[in-house]
């Protein structure tokens, strides 16, 4: 099978680019980003995923980011449709995964309106990536039995309305994208429904970059641990008992700096 022949004309693929590392794409996402005649992209998608893209490849980007949307999502909506109308092989590349906060059940149904077919391929989302970074599981027989995620992102002056209790229960992982700004909210409410002060965090700035941070405290300090990250560098909060990981052996430990 050719590479294009992946991807039919008119047809589009909502595509999983990862945390922004490109040796974590699928390797059914290079394909496609190798088969496609137009792709739109995130401002979150990393620029080793967008160095994969053929020369003769149309970009565009849509640049959608938290606080900042260069174009909204029903404009983003009518070039996917207007594209594929064109009988081009449309590649949409998604921060993460296209099925977790990536609003992609907007896009499917304006395409399915329209009769117009469409795929998903699915990435790695930015949990998975912290985790395997910071050398925790998001899930612990006997300690964490579940996880849930949640996004922190909301409108200009708009309320977090979270079921905090249900959240605060003991027993799971707690995983807040575009948690930065809202921190100190998340650490008061979840405190005050019931969960440990003690609580262990760990802040996963720019996953999977070379400007990779992780940052590890507990509940009551997580304002304080989020005070030098930037507006600019996407952010994950994960929050239970799991995510306090495991310490490498030094000589491992030295292994990876050394590689970095």
């Amino acid at each position: 099978m050719q590479p294009n022949e992946l991807i039919a004309p008119g047809e589009v693929w909502l595509v999983g680019a990862g945390p922004g590392d490109p040796d974590l794409l699928t390797r059914k996402a290079e394909k496609l980003i190798a088969a496609a005649d137009i792709i739109f992209y995130d401002a979150l998608v990393g620029a080793g995923v967008l160095d994969l893209i053929p020369a003769g490849v149309e970009r565009v980007s849509v640049g959608k980011r938290s606080g900042r949307h260069s174009k909204a999502q029903e404009s983003i909506n009518d070039l996917l449709l207007a594209a594929a109308k064109a009988g081009k092989r449309v590649v949409r590349l998604k921060g993460g995964d296209p099925s977790i906060f990536g609003r992609s059940a907007e896009e499917m149904e304006h395409l399915a309106a329209d009769g117009v077919r469409f795929r998903i391929c699915p990435g790695i989302t930015t949990a998975s990536a912290a985790a395997a970074s910071g050398s925790a599981s998001l899930t612990l027989r006997g300690v964490a039995r579940g996880l849930t995620l949640v996004t922190a992102h909301l409108k200009v002056g708009e309320p977090l309305k979270l079921d905090w209790e249900a959240l605060a229960r003991p027993g799971g992982t707690l995983g807040i994208y575009m948690g930065r700004a809202a921190a100190g909210e998340i650490s008061r409410q979840l405190i005050a429904a019931g969960r440990d002060p003690e609580t262990p965090v760990m802040v996963a700035v720019n996953v999977s970059l070379p400007t990779e941070r992780l940052i590890r405290g507990r509940l009551s300090a997580l304002a304080f641990l989020v005070a030098t990250i930037s507006d600019e560098d996407p952010t994950l909060l994960l929050i239970g008992e799991a995510v306090a990981g495991t310490a490498m052996p030094v000589e491992t430990a030295v292994s990876v700096a050394l590689q970095v």
